[in-house]
């Protein structure tokens, strides 16, 4: 499938936190970009789009849309042959009404555009950011899955709407895009499936798990230890670059596993202390019956406890690499540049 860089592409979701450095590969490009954002007139949330149109070779049109108002993205996608579509609610903690606050949103989000990009004759790819939350549920499944670990051909089996809400949410907006990609034949899917993603961040506004982690690593949140789960690690540069590989390259196709590197959450703790020694970083990790005794209080329920605290993940991305021709930086860079760009912007304390 070839995609005529002179057409606009649109980025939904555009001042997220992957989004703006797809934004930014784009407009360095040159190409002519349509940014779909709730509110284009919030400088907080846009302001940061529109210096880098500034200082790029390209273009940007900031649209208003919304995951949940029919026909909101139809003028946005007017005239593109590319759609990324990154724009997810995303809700870890605080979930009152999963229904509400992620399912509802994520499936009628992937409706709503993907029936805009069924009524624009224009379009001939669609990239949907999706999440290794698509493809595993809970660590133990590791154990069934072999030394060769999880693939583009595994998907969560585990998750549902009162266990893991949010992963369970990635799986059916997942699973519905495709659905509706195979009831025609114009336009083509391909779905991305990041990990954790590390990263500097354009904004300090980001909601991304990652940042939480590395924050109270770091201020000293988690001093007294951490659970024994792997975190599996992207940086997010890379996984801008595989957006971009994923709409332009003809050839490319399916499922892509965006893992550079799993690691015990101790040994990430070691791996930034090296750096960053001024950081209260923990030194231990902590036991299971523990972290099943106090994980309510701290907002971990016990059935993820069971599932999840102790077991090892390995993932498979070879398809990736291979498909996409992509690179994955090493993850002390990724990690390293993470911290220093939260201590630089005053998110992070210097102790």
């Amino acid at each position: 499938m070839n995609i005529n860089k002179r057409s606009p592409v649109l980025v939904t979701g555009a001042n997220g936190y992957v989004a703006s450095w797809v934004v930014k590969k784009l407009l360095d490009q040159g190409l002519t970009v349509h940014g779909a954002v709730r509110d284009p007139a919030n400088i907080d949330k846009v302001g940061h789009l529109q210096k880098m149109a500034a200082a790029s070779k390209g273009k940007l049109i900031l649209f208003a849309a919304d995951l949940l108002t029919p026909g909101s993205y139809q003028q946005a996608m007017a005239g593109c042959e590319l759609v990324y579509h990154m724009a997810s609610p995303f809700v870890i903690r605080g979930i009152t009404d999963a229904q509400q606050q992620l399912i509802e949103p994520a499936l009628q989000g992937t409706r709503n555009v993907l029936t805009s990009v069924n009524n624009t004759p224009s379009v001939k790819r669609v990239v949907l950011t999706s999440s290794v939350a698509a493809v595993f549920g809970d660590a133990r499944e590791g154990k069934q899955v072999g030394k060769n670990g999880f693939s583009e051909a595994h998907w969560n089996t585990t998750s549902r709407i009162d266990h893991q809400p949010y992963d369970y949410s990635k799986l059916l907006a997942e699973k519905e895009a495709w659905s509706i990609s195979k009831q025609q034949s114009r336009w083509d899917l391909l779905v991305l499936n990041p990990g954790l993603i590390f990263g500097p961040s354009f904004t300090q506004h980001s909601a991304s798990t990652s940042l939480s982690i590395i924050k109270q690593m770091a201020n000293g949140g988690l001093r007294s230890g951490v659970p024994n789960v792997d975190l599996f690690m992207v940086d997010v540069r890379d996984v801008a670059s595989a957006h971009i590989k994923a709409g332009f390259k003809p050839s490319a196709s399916g499922r892509h596993i965006l893992v550079a590197n799993t690691q015990p959450m101790l040994a990430v703790a070691k791996i930034l202390k090296e750096k960053f020694p001024q950081f209260p970083f923990p030194k231990r990790e902590l036991p299971k019956l523990l972290i099943w005794l106090l994980g309510p209080k701290t907002g971990m329920d016990r059935e993820y406890i069971r599932k999840n605290v102790g077991f090892r993940l390995r993932f498979n991305n070879r398809y990736a690499l291979q498909d996409l021709g992509l690179k994955f930086r090493p993850i002390e860079s990724t990690l390293s540049d993470h911290l220093q760009q939260m201590i630089d912007d005053g998110v992070v304390q210097r102790i």
